[in-house]
């Protein structure tokens, strides 16, 4: 592949992938799983603690019906036909704001993964606000992890052409965000 390719590859994902939330009932192959879980692994953290860890919830998982039920997004987390919870381990933290960080660049390779594997996925953040809640359900202890988000993913209802980049969001525009001109 070219480096031109390449380049032109990576900006097209970047700035194609949509949050997914409308799922068909057909389910997420494990290998693809395992591929979305990898991109993950190789996101960025200081010191290279990796401090992320994950629990994938299948469609039918009785796990799912209970994290349904903890936030205002049940209907996405129903409808998807796999879930990755993303936790901090908490003995692998070294620093709160740098893992927090590391933990959003792990979950945006896996969004960045699930877009490029022609899936739907969506984080939600949302459901944080219930940990003690989720992490009961879940039956892990709070001493040890941190509940960082939810991905809910599946395969999209809507045809694939949509998934490019065409509709759906916008952004504020670039000089809004910049502190300086360029």
């Amino acid at each position: 592949m070219s480096a031109e390719h390449a380049e032109m590859s990576v900006f097209q994902a970047l700035l194609g992938r949509r949050s997914v939330r409308k799922f068909t009932d057909r389910a997420v192959d494990t290998e693809d799983l395992r591929r979305i879980l990898e991109t993950g692994r190789w996101a960025p953290s200081g010191l290279n603690n990796q401090p992320w860890r994950y629990l994938v919830v299948r469609s039918g998982d009785p796990r799912q019906t209970a994290l349904a039920g903890l936030t205002k997004y049940g209907h996405i987390v129903r409808e998807a036909q796999a879930l990755i919870v993303v936790f901090l381990h908490k003995p692998a933290m070294y620093h709160e704001g740098k893992d927090h960080q590391a933990a959003g660049a792990c979950i945006q390779n896996m969004l960045l993964a699930i877009h490029g594997l022609g899936l739907g996925g969506v984080w939600l953040g949302e459901i944080i606000n219930q940990e003690a809640l989720v992490m009961g359900a879940l039956q892990l202890r709070t001493e040890e992890y941190r509940l960082m988000a939810v991905i809910a993913l599946g395969h999209p209802t809507q045809p694939s052409s949509r998934l490019d980049g065409a509709g759906g969001s916008s952004r504020h525009p670039l000089e809004e965000l910049l502190l300086e001109a360029l």
